[in-house]
């Protein structure tokens, strides 16, 4: 029975690669981002797939889809929900906003307020709002995923670290392969309506809970932990992994080795994971989240510390 569960994963990600063709590495982490109840944010380049391949999970896993569109302007009851007064009854009507949907596309979420985006913090931790002194819960697989743009800094709010450190992975899709691209555009557009429905509530739920159960050995979990603490003591790092993030780390490792279709977690899961969890948490000294030198310094941490050998 359960590796029936698991075929489910490698077909659920055909499915999407159907549309986002050879991104099978982006969609793998996306799902496991998915299945560990994480959220994911998307920094990248625009027109290169990330709303058709959010809409099109959104269909395998059938679920709802809302997308919104950051912008300046935008208040935090336009993603939350508004309580408006009913005379009939005399009593305010709480009317949801988009937030309460399975999959939420935040689209160019820097280009909100700092008010706006902190809309989203008690949903993406907590998987529920409060409104009015009252609590509403958000459905049982709410998934954020959001986009922003590295290179526009135009009317822009740099997401705060509290922020950045609710998403488990930061990815980017980035151009396709030249054969992909002429697939492409030679090929009939395709749409999300073209791929079957494979999971519903039910089966992803099961699925996240074979999470819980994929193992992680002593000597694995301290490696990760020897990881984390490198980047605490760094001496060119302001800002190093957060406890949370310590969680998120080995979490992640977790859905990932489902995906892969192994109920235990090696170190190479860890490394696999780590540029997506450590990226958009360390703050450098030299100021900002330059990518060129959170790269160098994530692939000097890794070398660093030695990989723990089965005997």
């Amino acid at each position: 029975m359960q590796e029936e569960k698991l075929a489910k994963i490698p077909q659920l990600i055909n499915e999407v690669e159907k549309v986002i063709l050879g991104k099978s590495d982006v969609l793998q982490m996306t799902v496991a981002a998915f299945l560990a109840g994480g959220h994911v944010l998307f920094e990248d380049i625009p027109g290169v797939g990330k709303t058709l391949m959010v809409k099109t999970l959104a269909k395998t896993i059938q679920g709802t889809f809302s997308r919104v569109q950051f912008t300046p302007d935008l208040l935090p009851s336009d993603i939350l929900g508004v309580s408006i007064f009913n005379s009939h009854t005399n009593e305010f009507e709480f009317r949801p906003g988009p937030i309460f949907t399975t999959v939420l596309l935040a689209d160019e979420i820097n280009r909100a307020t700092p008010r706006t985006q902190a809309a989203l913090l008690e949903a993406m931790s907590e998987n529920r709002v409060t409104i009015d002194n009252h609590t509403y819960q958000l459905p049982d697989n709410f998934f954020v995923l959001a986009t922003q743009n590295p290179i526009d800094y135009e009317g822009t709010y740099p997401l705060p670290e509290a922020q950045l450190d609710r998403f488990l992975f930061r990815l980017n899709i980035g151009y396709p392969e030249f054969d992909d691209e002429m697939r492409l555009i030679l090929g009939k557009p395709q749409s999300e309506n073209s791929v079957q429905e494979l999971l519903d509530e039910k089966e992803v739920s099961e699925l996240k809970e074979l999470v819980d159960e994929v193992f992680v050995h002593e000597s694995v979990a301290r490696y990760g932990l020897q990881l984390v603490e490198k980047t605490r003591n760094h001496p060119a790092i302001a800002l190093g992994i957060s406890p949370r993030g310590s969680i998120a780390f080995i979490r992640g490792a977790k859905a990932f080795a489902l995906t892969q279709g192994r109920a235990f977690v090696t170190p190479e899961d860890l490394q696999k994971v780590l540029p997506a969890v450590f990226g958009h948490r360390l703050k450098l000294k030299s100021g900002g989240h330059s990518s060129d030198e959170v790269k160098k310094l994530m692939q000097e941490i890794t070398s660093s510390v030695p990989v723990p050998i089965r005997r």
